[in-house]
């Protein structure tokens, strides 16, 4: 798959930026054990330098921990294992030591559209799919704030309240700030799952999507979405730097640890021996700059305007979704009155076609095609050849 070409438009993928390629062809070269300081002091420093640009640049409280991790799923997980641990030890239960028999149960409230990382993630920890109390969402898929009230009411015991910036379907995002503060009165942990929509953090005109995003208490976000960096690059970060630790760190005696001031990322992410994924981040965020890095996400959403102008336009064919970011979601009509039949076979010329590459999904009961706008080399002449061939498909274009 021609996945970091300026015409594809399947899921949430970015390409990669040039810099970002060259620093992870360098970082294979020099080929760092990137667990220890004193394996890959390098590594360690060039993470924890990127970790405070990134958290000025997310609108991310000073002085957050961070975990650079393979991608939006084990970010989620381990945010998700700091909030166990938290809310936990404030019950007074040591999971670490004492494991999850026995334990007060943990409720996870969370949106009814949350993504399917996060369930995955409970089911990793311990907690299970059962452990969640859904919230009621909007047409958009965003969380309702008076069903979360009314939600967490009814919690009895450690609470841990998953949001989401960036819906996978429409991109909606969240009331993060409203949410933080309902569940903070009620002594619930905040996680955010903001694997692309956290990005608007970065621009100026799209940051008030996000406002109050700082107030949680852990964050997970891909760096090979919006920051276009070659894969095996997500990061969480949280607001606890020592239930971080507590949660994920280890010792053994042949370890070397670091100093007070030299980091161990072993502490702060599941794996032990790992790829230095810095130095990639590191290339994408010198080369962009934060002006740079605010226009990659600006240029995106535009994209996306640009992408539900040019289709609804068009008879027979509707935009399901308030554009807010850069997902699209398209209806097509048929003369037969199967729309979902309709839709998925445009979907599928358009793949078999080959200008462009997008996906289908299933929201709110109907087939509809799905548009993701977040490379860095698209252009608005991308968007409109790929119009065009998409309305060919359809049959409404010359």
């Amino acid at each position: 798959m021609g996945t970091p070409a300026s015409r594809f438009f399947g899921f949430v993928i970015g390409g990669a930026l040039p810099a970002a390629v060259a620093a992870d062809w360098l970082t294979t070269v020099w080929d760092q054990n990137a667990g220890l300081y004193a394996a890959a002091p390098a590594a360690m420093v060039v993470e924890d330098v990127c970790a405070a640009w990134l958290a000025d640049l997310l609108g991310l409280p000073a002085g957050v921990s961070a975990g650079f991790v393979t991608g939006g799923q084990m970010a989620n997980t381990t945010g998700l294992a700091v909030a166990r641990h938290a809310v936990l030890a404030a019950a007074g239960w040591d999971v670490e030591d004492r494991g999850l028999a026995g334990a007060p149960a943990v409720t996870v409230v969370a949106g009814q559209e949350r993504h399917a990382t996060i369930d995955r993630a409970l089911r990793f920890l311990g907690l299970g799919r059962a452990s969640v109390t859904p919230v009621p969402a909007d047409g958009q898929g965003r969380m309702r704030i008076d069903a979360l009230g009314e939600a967490l009411a009814r919690v009895d015991g450690p609470a841990v309240v998953c949001t989401q910036l960036g819906n996978v379907n429409t991109g909606a995002l969240d009331p993060v700030g409203e949410i933080a503060d309902l569940a903070h009165e009620r002594g619930a942990w905040v996680h955010v799952d903001g694997a692309f929509g956290l990005w608007a953090a970065a621009s100026p005109a799209l940051r008030h999507l996000v406002a109050g995003a700082e107030r949680a208490d852990s964050w997970a976000t891909d760096a090979h979405k919006w920051l276009n960096v070659p894969y095996d690059s997500g990061l969480v970060f949280t607001r606890h730097p020592e239930a971080h630790r507590r949660a994920l760190g280890t010792s053994a005696e042949y370890l070397i640890a670091g100093e007070r001031s030299q980091r161990d990322a072993m502490d702060f992410n599941p794996e032990f021996s790992r790829r230095a994924r810095g130095f990639p981040i590191y290339a994408a965020l010198r080369s962009l700059g934060r002006s740079g890095v605010a226009d990659l996400v600006d240029r995106c959403c535009a994209l996306a305007r640009r992408f539900a102008d040019g289709l609804a336009a068009a008879d027979g064919v509707e935009v399901r979704n308030e554009v807010v970011l850069n997902q699209v979601l398209v209806r097509f009509s048929s003369t037969d009155g199967d729309g979902d039949g309709h839709t998925r076979d445009v979907i599928r010329r358009v793949q078999q076609e080959g200008t462009c590459w997008l996906s289908g999904t299933t929201w709110h009961g109907e087939a509809l095609m799905r548009v993701s706008v977040s490379n860095w080399s698209t252009t608005a002449g991308d968007v409109d050849r790929s119009v065009a061939a998409i309305l060919r498909c359809a049959g409404r274009g010359a």
